[in-house]
């Protein structure tokens, strides 16, 4: 039962107007039919010598096949071939006439029984919202984020298994291909502020990203890539920004690699994460280096450590293993053996942190050699 209504509302929101039409349009070219009929058949009793008032009442009747009985005798050949046409035009008229009104009831019933009316309704009321495209991994994650921040999205996802699991989560969910420009105006892509597709397919992202933009030419796009190379067909195509999940992640599990410390010193909820987040929108990053004993800034001061990372990052507070700590430390602090550094970085987190891990060179007239 719930695939058969999964299917049937995947149908309709692809094209509720259409299946709405056929019947309004059937019960209006019935009605024009059944209204011609009568005033025809009117008019060939009025010529058979009947008034006006006995013709449409015998009429009437026919079509309606009441049976009440015949308003005047039907003498004469022309008057039963006109009484036969009539009533199986008439009848024919009716059973058509009925299966129609039917019909229409019907769909109204079962659109409102799915709920696709009050659906639509709250779609044409967004206004800089955001579409998300896919109800993947990354779309469900997208989806809880943006619900928490009460920020207003829709989810457009042509799968009607995945659409009802946004709907049960309580997401505004659209069923349907987000490759189609007609989707994309339903889910309202001309008032939307943001567009983020998220479908693992490149080319199905390229597709909407360019539909996108020829519909809504101020709508910020950001794009899924899967492959390095398609992330230049994204910009191409009109993305704004492009995020490569896999670049991502790959160099997330680096920093947890080589800066275990980062994660103990800045969780989610810390203050210290709440600045990390701060900083990152005026595009720098904050860092924790555990100075290792044989480094090649170890025993460095930290004017001198700023200067070997050219502006990559600079030095806010040391930690010292004993339990020292020294916060905005002067050019003169010298670095020790197990510090733990905070930095705030710019550019690469990956090249910046390296610095301080890459090993000393050997020792030469008494001073370490510092790269």
């Amino acid at each position: 039962m719930a695939d058969i209504r999964q299917s049937s509302e995947s149908a309709f929101s692809h094209g509720a107007n259409s299946v709405l039409g056929s019947p309004l349009r059937l019960l209006a070219g019935t009605l024009l039919y059944v209204v011609a009929l009568f005033a025809v058949s009117t008019m060939g009793y009025v010529r058979a010598g009947w008034p006006l008032g006995d013709a449409a009442y015998m009429v009437l009747l026919t079509i309606f096949s009441v049976g009440y009985g015949e308003v005047r005798p039907i003498d004469g050949m022309f008057l039963r071939l006109w009484t036969t046409m009539t009533i199986v035009l008439g009848c024919t008229g009716m059973i058509v006439l009925t299966g129609a009104l039917v019909q229409v009831f019907t769909l109204f019933q079962f659109r409102r029984l799915l709920g696709l009316d009050r659906m639509h309704t709250e779609i044409e009321r967004l206004s800089g919202h955001t579409i998300i495209c896919g109800y993947g991994r990354i779309g469900v994650q997208l989806a809880k984020a943006l619900a928490e921040a009460g920020h207003p999205f829709l989810v457009l996802e042509r799968s009607p298994a995945k659409a009802e699991e946004a709907r049960s989560h309580g997401f505004l969910t659209l069923v349907g291909e987000a490759t189609l420009e007609e989707t994309l105006k339903e889910a309202g892509i001309t008032r939307a502020k943001v567009l983020a597709t998220v479908l693992p397919d490149d080319a199905a992202n390229v597709f909407i990203t360019l539909s996108a933009r020829n519909l809504n030419p101020g709508v910020q796009i950001i794009a899924r890539g899967e492959a390095p190379s398609t992330e230049s067909k994204l910009f191409h195509a009109g993305a704004d920004k492009v995020v490569l999940p896999t670049h991502i992640g790959a160099e997330r599990i680096t920093e947890l690699i080589l800066y275990p410390a980062t994660g103990a010193a800045m969780g989610e909820n810390s203050p210290m994460g709440d600045v990390k987040r701060k900083l990152h929108d005026f595009g720098l990053d904050l860092e924790v280096v555990t100075c290792p004993a044989k480094g090649a800034l170890t025993g460095a001061s930290v004017g001198e450590a700023e200067r070997r990372g050219n502006g990559a990052y600079f030095i806010v507070q040391i930690d010292r293993a004993g339990g020292q700590q020294i916060q905005h430390p002067g050019e003169d602090v010298r670095i020790e053996a197990g510090d733990r550094i905070l930095l705030v970085v710019r550019g690469s987190r990956l090249s910046a942190g390296a610095v301080f891990h890459a090993p000393a060179r050997p020792v030469k007239h008494g001073r370490a050699l510092v790269r």
